[in-house]
C-alpha cells in the first residue's frame, strides 16, 4: 500500500545526518580489485515505526484506517535513517575500507 506523505515531509524537520556523496563512492569503487554487491531487500521497511510515529503515517482507504509498522520509502528522513543504520551495523567493515554503502 503506498501513501502520500507530501503535506507530512513539508512539517517534518530534515535529519542532519550525512549521506555519503555518490561521487566519492564512484571514485572508492573504480580503485577496487574486487567488486560484488549485496540487495538489501526493502532495507528502509526494516526500520520499525514508533508508535507516536504511526498516527502520522495513518492511510485512510474506504474508510478503512491502515497503519505503517514499518518505515515507508518516500519519508522524508528515511534515507538518512537507513545510512545511520548501516553505518552502525557495519562499523569494521566500513572502517576497514573493504565495504562501501
Amino acid at each position: 500500500m503506498v501513501g502520500d506523505f507530501t503535506a507530512l515531509n513539508t512539517y517534518t524537520v530534515a535529519d542532519s545526518y550525512s549521506i555519503p556523496k555518490i561521487q566519492i563512492r564512484l571514485a572508492q569503487i573504480s580503485q577496487a580489485v574486487y567488486i560484488s554487491t549485496m540487495d538489501a531487500l526493502k532495507g528502509v521497511n526494516q526500520n520499525v515505526v514508533t508508535p507516536r510515529a504511526r498516527k502520522d503515517l495513518r492511510i485512510i482507504v474506504h474508510s478503512e484506517v491502515y497503519e505503517d509498522l514499518r518505515m515507508p520509502f518516500d519519508i522524508k528522513n528515511a534515507p538518512s535513517h537507513f545510512q545511520r543504520m548501516m553505518n552502525e551495523i557495519f562499523p569494521e567493515e566500513l572502517s576497514g575500507g573493504w565495504l562501501i554503502i
